[in-house]
């Protein structure tokens, strides 16, 4: 057997959103509420822009793999401890589609949202 996946991925769209965002706004964070609105789109924010705490569950990291002139980096992914407590038993994929993206998520401006895909996660 090999290493467990990591709990939190990310498609190549997302990645490359992520990559402009980066360029506008510095270091970048996830989090992932479990309210009625968004509750299955992650936010995006600048780094520090939004307060963790103990209600919170740092699932990881995403990292972005450099591209052209472009270094890599790696996004923190930060879920509401409730909301995590429902999905615990999955892997979650961060996408990127069209769309109008949540109103303080920094993707909203260009016309697409993020959106957590969940599948279940093997037993091991």
């Amino acid at each position: 057997m090999g290493p467990a996946p990591e709990p939190v991925g990310l498609t190549p769209r997302a990645a490359q959103q992520l990559r402009r965002l980066r360029v506008r706004h510095g270091e970048l964070m996830f989090h992932q509420s479990g309210g009625c609105c968004d509750g299955s789109a992650p936010m995006c924010f600048a780094a520090g822009d939004f307060l963790t705490s103990d209600a919170d569950v740092h699932l990881g990291d995403v990292v972005v793999e450099p591209e052209g002139e472009l270094e890599g980096f790696s996004v923190p992914v930060w879920m509401s401890r409730e909301q995590h407590a429902r999905w615990a038993h999955t892997r979650l994929t961060i996408d990127l589609v069209p769309g109008r993206g949540a109103g303080f998520s920094l993707e909203a401006p260009d016309g697409v949202r993020f959106l957590v895909r969940s599948h279940l996660a093997e037993a091991r």
